[in-house]
C-alpha cells in the first residue's frame, strides 16, 4: 500500500502540467476556479486537529521549514527517490510529525475531487497553518493565495537555512536577517514554540554534565530541570522521548512561552537565550506582558513568511518570484 507521502508527490507531479490563468496573489484567488476551497480546508483542518491535537504544531513547523528553504513552494512535501534525497529526509526535518504531512494529503485529495488541477500544495499548507493557529487560540491573519509548487527538493539545501536548537543566538539572528526578517520579527516567530514539543536529544546537553561546575544548565529553574532529567533519563535508548515546548499551556497558542522564558522554563538553549540577550530581551518582555502585541507581531511576521520567495505563474521551479 502506498504511503501518504508517496500519494502526495504523485498528485503534485501529476498536476504540474495544469497552467494557471492568474499569476497575481490574492486572498480570493480561488473564488472562481475553486469556490469550495475555504470550506473544504476548514473541514479537513478541523477534523484532523480534533483527531490528532499535535497536528497544529506539526503543520506550523512543516510550513516554516518549507518556506525557509527555497521559499514557500511545498518542496518539503516531496518524497525522496532512489536517486535524490529530498528535504524531508534532512536530519532536522525527520522529526516533523507524520500528522502534518497527512493533513496536506487529505486536503489535496479532497480538493482534487472538487477542483482537479487547480489548488497548489503550497497554498494548502499556508492556509492550513493559519487555520490551525487560529483554531488553537492564536491570531487570524490573511493568507494571499496563488503560490505554485516547486519540483526540486534536495536535503543538501536545508543546512544553513533553518535554525538549529544548539546554534548561537547571533547566528540565528544573522540567518533571519539574511532572509529579510528583523530581530523583532524573529522573536515573534519563535513564539510558535508556545505549542508543540521537542525531542530530548535537542536539549539533553543542558541536563547532563552541562559543565565542570554544574550538572545542569543553571539557567533552568531547578525543579524544571529535575523534571526534565527524569523525563529524558533514557532518551539515548528511546529517541522519541520529548517534552512540551511550553510546559504550562502546551496546547494553547498564547504568550505563555515568553512568560516561561522569564522564569527559567525555556526548554531549548536558543529559547532561553532570547530572554537575556540585549537584542532580544526587550521583545520577550513586551510579549510576555502584552499578548495582543505578540499576536499582532506574529500575524504580521507570518504574513511575511508566507510570501517568502514564492513561485507564481505556471507551477514549477524557476518561474517568476515576488
Amino acid at each position: 500500500m502506498a504511503s501518504p507521502g508517496h500519494n502526495l508527490v504523485v498528485l503534485l507531479l501529476f498536476f504540474v502540467s495544469f497552467p494557471c490563468s492568474n499569476s497575481k496573489l490574492s486572498v480570493d484567488y480561488y473564488s472562481k476556479t475553486c469556490p469550495q476551497f475555504a470550506s473544504i480546508m476548514e473541514q479537513i483542518v478541523s477534523d484532523k486537529q480534533i483527531a490528532s491535537p499535535t497536528t497544529a504544531a506539526g503543520v506550523l513547523r512543516l510550513f516554516f521549514h518549507d518556506c525557509m528553504v527555497e521559499g514557500c513552494d511545498g518542496s518539503l512535501l516531496i518524497t525522496s527517490t532512489s536517486f535524490n534525497r529530498a528535504e524531508r529526509d534532512a536530519e532536522i526535518d525527520q522529526s516533523i510529525p507524520g500528522d502534518a504531512f497527512d493533513l496536506v494529503t487529505r486536503a489535496k485529495t479532497a480538493l482534487e475531487l472538487q477542483c482537479p488541477g487547480v489548488v497548489s500544495c503550497s497554498d494548502i499548507l499556508a492556509t492550513a497553518a493559519r487555520n490551525l493557529v487560529t483554531m488553537v487560540g492564536g491570531p487570524y491573519y490573511r493568507v494571499r493565495l496563488g503560490r505554485k509548487d516547486g519540483l526540486v527538493s534536495n536535503a543538501s539545501l536545508v543546512q544553513g537555512n533553518i535554525a538549529q536548537p544548539t546554534m548561537p543566538l547571533s547566528d540565528i539572528i544573522s540567518l533571519f536577517d539574511s532572509k529579510g526578517f528583523s530581530v523583532q520579527e524573529m522573536v515573534a516567530l519563535v513564539g510558535a514554540h508556545t505549542i508543540g514539543f521537542s525531542h530530548c536529544k535537542e536539549f539533553s546537553h543542558r541536563l547532563f554534565n552541562f559543565s565542570k561546575t554544574s550538572k545542569t544548565d543553571p539557567a533552568y529553574y531547578p525543579k524544571y530541570a529535575e523534571g526534565l532529567m527524569k523525563l529524558c533519563a533514557n532518551y539515548t535508548k528511546d529517541p522519541t522521548m520529548s517534552a512540551y515546548n511550553d510546559v504550562m499551556t502546551p496546547g494553547k497558542f498564547d504568550n505563555m512561552y515568553y512568560k516561561n522564558l522569564q522564569r527559567g522554563l525555556g526548554l531549548l538553549a536558543t529559547d532561553q537565550a532570547l530572554s537575556v540577550d540585549r537584542r532580544t530581551k526587550p521583545f520577550v518582555d513586551l510579549y510576555a506582558a502584552n499578548e495582543t502585541a505578540f499576536f499582532e507581531a506574529f500575524a504580521h511576521s507570518m504574513e511575511k513568511v508566507s510570501i517568502y520567495k514564492i513561485k507564481k505563474g505556471k507551477i514549477g521551479r524557476g518561474e517568476a518570484q515576488v
